[in-house]
């Protein structure tokens, strides 16, 4: 690999020269970075020092509950601001990587949005981050094409889905940029590139610039963002109002502040969204140390269960409350183009899923393949959406259903422990080969379901849960399956990706006493390693 360092100011860029670079890494987009970085990463730091002293009382026993000091927040009556037009109907929404053909077929695909993820379906590779960025670009001024290796041509429709971007949240750095001899902050990156690039173009046609912010763990956290928002509108003359965001609820302890959350981006907030897996990670990962909090197979924490009901039912009172809108989570299933039983299951359980959404007052749902689309429309068809207008039920003060995980008649079971197994090498040999979002077992796995695979499996080791009632996971019944799933994974005629680095991650993540916050943390060590260490 050619290393090269190019300057801009105190902006270096370390890493191989991209194609799109000289669009995208312009040195005005770079300074405009650089400001943001330099004015608001020393808060991003101590934020996260905050994150690491709450979860250390969490270790010792201290449970979430409301803010007693932002109690005002809550009695208070305020609203968000009302949304505008381009996000006033959000039934359905379609998310995936920022891949050229991926963004076609979804902007055409009919759904109400597009949200174009550079976090959870995103390997961070730079020349993927660079890629990305320049088919955003791209996707704006509405020249985006692809053309396949079969010859045939992919080109935007005239009616697209309105496109919405999830930069990566703030516990990651963007390795190849450094302001000022830093790691340059990659939620302020993404976000500047994305902005400084195209929200002039957005504005101008009332469609944006709107966001999706991820991993927030407390309502400061959010201030932070609105803080960034205001600076970056005043700095290239954009109306104080403009950008929009949704917020992902997907950590525990973001459910304990949903409202303070809704109150700091009042003035740029748009809605809620549920990321159910992201959120079943976050219980796991932030109640390690009790056994209490050990969860059954991934397949039977569903959202019909207590908590998770909990969860959904407590978001969407909280938005409507305030004049959200209510996001409801991912349906992962990818239709067989082989199988019209697995289809026609499937399709039954997406329909259901999205029906109890409605059912519970949800304004939108998000979907992961195009062709789920019309299933989706057709649950919310008759929803009028709340946007903009309030509710006479607060969500109230009972959140303890919320660290009720209880869910009678499961457990753990031999096929849940050789499935997290497998599908956590899968995706992680893929994730290291740059892929991001990666269909197994017909769903659409990324980041955050490969999160609860690999954290039931250090949980149900820590915490020595019996196997099917039986003897609990130790480590030499874990490397059995592991080397199992391995052989099982090469005797395959398509590639797997970085297998053997797959393997030893999982290892690390599975057997080491220290709980991994992170795995794009664990993992991005082994993401610049030369392709010839491939399994």
């Amino acid at each position: 690999m050619t290393n090269v360092s190019e300057s801009a100011g105190q902006v270096e860029i370390a890493g191989e020269v991209q194609p799109d670079a000289g669009r995208v890494l312009t040195p005005e987009a770079l300074a405009f970075v650089a400001r943001l970085h330099r004015a608001f990463n020393p808060t991003r730091l101590r934020l996260l020092d905050a994150r690491a002293t709450r979860q250390a009382a969490l270790d010792a026993g201290a449970r979430p509950g409301l803010l007693p000091e932002t109690a005002e927040i809550r009695s208070r009556d305020w609203s968000v601001t009302a949304p505008p037009p381009a996000l006033a109907e959000r039934h359905v929404e379609i998310t995936g990587p920022a891949d050229r053909k991926m963004m076609i077929n979804a902007l055409n695909s009919g759904a109400s949005g597009f949200m174009a993820d550079l976090e959870d379906s995103l390997s961070p590779t730079w020349p993927n981050v660079v890629r990305a960025h320049a088919n955003l670009i791209d996707a704006v001024q509405g020249t985006l094409s692809y053309e396949s290796p079969d010859g045939r041509t992919y080109r935007l429709a005239a009616r697209l889905a309105t496109l919405l971007m999830r930069p990566r949240g703030w516990h990651l750095t963007e390795s190849h940029v450094r302001v000022d001899g830093q790691p340059v902050s990659a939620s302020l990156f993404d976000f500047g590139m994305f902005f400084f690039h195209n929200a002039r173009t957005l504005a101008a046609r009332g469609a944006g610039p709107f966001f999706y912010l991820p991993k927030m763990e407390s309502h400061r956290e959010a201030r932070l963002w609105n803080d960034v928002f205001v600076a970056a509108q005043g700095a290239l003359g954009i109306p104080r109002g403009t950008i929009r965001a949704t917020v992902l609820i997907e950590t525990i302890l973001a459910a304990f502040e949903m409202e303070e959350i809704l109150y700091e981006l009042r003035e740029h907030g748009a809605a809620l969204n549920a990321g159910r897996w992201d959120y079943i990670f976050s219980v796991i990962k932030k109640f390690r140390t009790d056994p209490a909090f050990v969860l059954p197979d991934r397949s039977l924490v569903t959202m019909a269960v207590p908590f998770m009901q909990a969860y959904a039912e407590r978001l969407a009172r909280t938005c409507h409350w305030r004049g959200a809108q209510a996001i409801g989570g991912m349906a992962a299933f990818i239709p067989s183009r082989r199988d019209e039983e697995v289809n026609r299951t499937a399709l039954a359980k997406v329909r259901e899923d999205k029906l109890r959404e409605v059912a519970r007052g949800f304004d939108g749902t998000w979907i992961a393949h195009p062709d789920l689309v019309s299933v989706a429309r057709e649950a919310f068809a008759h929803h009028v959406s709340h946007a903009g207008s309030r509710s006479a039920t607060p969500p109230g003060g009972d959140t303890a259903p919320l660290l009720d995980v209880r869910i009678p008649g499961s457990g753990v079971s031999a096929a849940g422990v050789h499935t997290n197994i497998r599908v956590a090498l899968e995706y992680l040999a893929a994730w290291l080969d740059g892929s991001g979002a990666v269909g197994i077992d017909n769903l659409m796995e990324d980041t955050a379901t490969a999160e609860i695979s690999r954290a039931q499996l250090w949980q149900w080791r820590r915490h020595r849960v019996p196997i099917d009632g039986g003897a609990p996971l130790t480590d030499a019944m874990y490397a059995r399956e592991r080397d199992a799933a391995v052989t099982a994974l090469r005797s395959r005629t398509t590639g797997v990706g970085r297998l053997a680095d797959a393997a030893t991650l999982l290892d690390q993540l599975v057997l080491d006493d220290a709980f991994a916050d992170f795995l794009t943390l664990a993992g991005a060590p082994y993401l610049d390693r030369d392709s010839a260490a491939q399994g």
